[in-house]
């Protein structure tokens, strides 16, 4: 079959420019530890090594990729969830076109970045730089937390644990999702928000697509650079800023859209999460900002997971998602 006859094959895309750099960070001094000798390669002498010196920490890499004719009127910056990094809008785990080429193919200039201790980003030396240890997220934790399967299910293997109904995460590529998972130290976020916010002032301004964690970095962001931020689609967050309201008037001009999965049914813990964003949701439509919540079931979109960039029905909701920014202004 001819490509261009296929509505889910990937189209030809006109590129001017893929590259990518890192921003932010600083330089860090460590002393006072021992040196020991390492053996770097089986039958190479033992080499002396001193841990102590200077250190380049808390920088973010970013990835770019840029049309040689874009249609939308801002680039679009796409931000990983906890736990995750930049490959989880790359190709999908059961080998689909991911929302890096699909916004792509609608249009936009594409930034994808690996927040500060994440992917290609690079960790720092921990205690010393990354304080406490490091988090890895149980295969049992994503499976039931990301609503693939209801609160219990979990059976040791996705095989044997029982899916929600319906459900549109690819299940047979779980194993090959959780490939992704990277570690996270629960105290690096305000060094991640720098980050994120230099990178807004030397490259926005942004139209952004958050997940997750990576919604509230979004948030912040505007806050801090309402300028450089055109607006927001937040993908389940599961957290956001609480400022003097006087503040959120500076995101008046930012329309932000919501947007919600399925099978929420029994999770305690998303009732919460999702009791919180809806004060935060109201406390911005009372400063005059434009927050859209999608509602997927309600669009007809039925059994999404947590992970909606992932599901068998990306392409759906990137095209719900893509409406909206149409709907603004932000793209043609």
């Amino acid at each position: 079959m001819h490509q261009d006859a296929d509505p889910e094959a990937p189209r030809t895309l006109h590129v001017r420019d893929i590259g990518s750099f890192h921003i932010g960070g600083r330089e860090a001094q460590l002393s006072g530890l021992p040196a020991r000798e390492v053996v770097f390669s089986p039958g190479n002498p033992p080499v002396r090594v001193d841990p102590n010196g200077s250190f380049e920490i808390e920088q973010m890499y970013v990835q770019h990729v840029r049309l040689a004719a874009p249609r939308a009127r801002q680039p679009l910056l796409l931000m990983h969830g906890g736990g995750l990094c930049g490959v989880c809008w790359e190709t999908t785990p059961d080998g689909r076109p991911g929302w890096q080429r699909r916004f792509l193919e609608a249009g936009h200039d594409v930034f994808v970045a690996d927040a500060v201790e994440r992917g290609r980003a690079s960790w720092a030396r921990s205690p010393e730089f990354f304080a406490g240890e490091p988090l890895f997220r149980t295969k049992a934790e994503a499976w039931e937390l990301f609503r693939i399967g209801p609160p219990g299910s979990w059976q040791g293997r996705a095989g044997a644990s029982a899916a929600c109904p319906g459900q549109q995460f690819p299940v047979d590529a779980f194993d090959a999702f959780m490939k992704q998972s990277v570690p996270r130290w629960a105290g690096n976020d305000a060094a991640t928000q720098t980050a994120y916010n230099a990178l807004a002032a030397a490259h926005g301004p942004f139209a952004l697509i958050a997940h997750s964690q990576g919604c509230n970095f979004a948030f912040r962001m505007a806050l801090a650079r309402p300028d450089r931020v055109a607006a927001i689609v937040a993908l389940e967050p599961s957290g956001f800023p609480d400022p003097p309201p006087q503040e959120l008037a500076r995101l008046t001009g930012i329309p932000q859209l919501f947007v919600w999965g399925d099978h929420f049914e029994g999770h305690a813990t998303w009732a919460r999460i999702r009791q919180g964003l809806a004060g935060w949701r109201d406390a911005l439509r009372r400063s005059g900002v434009r927050v859209d919540e999608l509602e997927l079931p309600a669009q007809g979109l039925g059994g999404n997971s947590h992970m909606l960039m992932m599901d068998r029905n990306s392409d759906a909701v990137a095209a719900r998602v893509q409406a909206w920014f149409v709907q603004q202004g932000l793209a043609g």
